[in-house]
């Protein structure tokens, strides 16, 4: 029976595994080499300086064994394992944060918004989605008083590409706050994509106000189509 027992629960693991890696998250797997920098940088200015420094710690923790490592968001850790990760702040101990610290802490980033508990523990621990500041309140709050869009400089803003260029996409991205323009689903830069409001195929160009942030399903439902048309299709009579 205890054979059985341990079966079973090594196929709710897969399973919990299966369904905590959304299939928005394949492109982070693309990505994250690529935008690492960029969001380690928001983590730094956005995030950390919101947390307290054991809050911090863990935190790093966590991204360091999810994002960095295998471009999932999601990371089974244990209380009782995370304890050598900060030292005691006891100067004459070389042990770790002791076992209802971690689990302080654990709470404390749930409660700020800023990991996900994704199931209850079991004996390899307890399965967390950790969110990056685009996902998190008070960090896009923050991000959003500090977008300033670029005044153009050499060239009128309608003649540059915010649609191929990196950078510019990124400009696009944070002035509609990672929120799809058409069901307002929160994204993030790895399932955000971008869309003309006027298609290319009907005259529309690259510019800024001619791009806005949509999600991969409302983009694709909408194709070609007129903005117009595309919600008398979604909303019909």
């Amino acid at each position: 029976m205890s054979d059985e027992i341990e079966q079973i629960r090594a196929l709710l693991t897969t399973l919990e595994l299966r369904i905590g890696v959304s299939p928005d998250e394949v492109g982070l797997r693309d990505f994250a080499a690529l935008e690492l920098p960029e969001i380690l940088s928001d983590v730094i200015d956005y995030l950390i300086p919101r947390l307290t420094p054991y809050e911090a710690a863990f935190y790093f923790y966590l991204f360091r064994h999810s994002i960095l490592t295998s471009g999932t968001q999601h990371v089974r850790v244990s209380v009782r394992g995370m304890k050598a990760i900060v030292a005691s702040p006891r100067a004459d101990s070389n042990s770790g944060t002791s076992y209802g610290q971690v689990a302080e802490c654990l709470k404390q980033l749930v409660d700020k918004g800023v990991i996900r508990k994704e199931s209850e523990p079991n004996r390899d621990g307890t399965l967390y989605k950790i969110f990056i500041p685009e996902e998190i309140e008070f960090c896009r709050l923050a991000m959003k008083e500090k977008v300033i869009v670029p005044a153009p400089t050499l060239e009128p803003q309608s003649e540059i590409d915010y649609y191929n260029v990196r950078e510019n996409r990124i400009l696009v991205f944070e002035r509609d706050s990672y929120q799809c323009r058409y069901c307002e689903k929160q994204l993030t830069r790895f399932t955000a994509t971008l869309d003309h409001l006027k298609p290319v195929s009907k005259g529309g160009g690259n510019e800024y106000d001619n791009v806005i942030t949509a999600c991969l399903g409302c983009n694709s439902r909408k194709t070609g189509k007129n903005l117009s048309d595309f919600f008398a299709d979604t909303n019909p009579a």
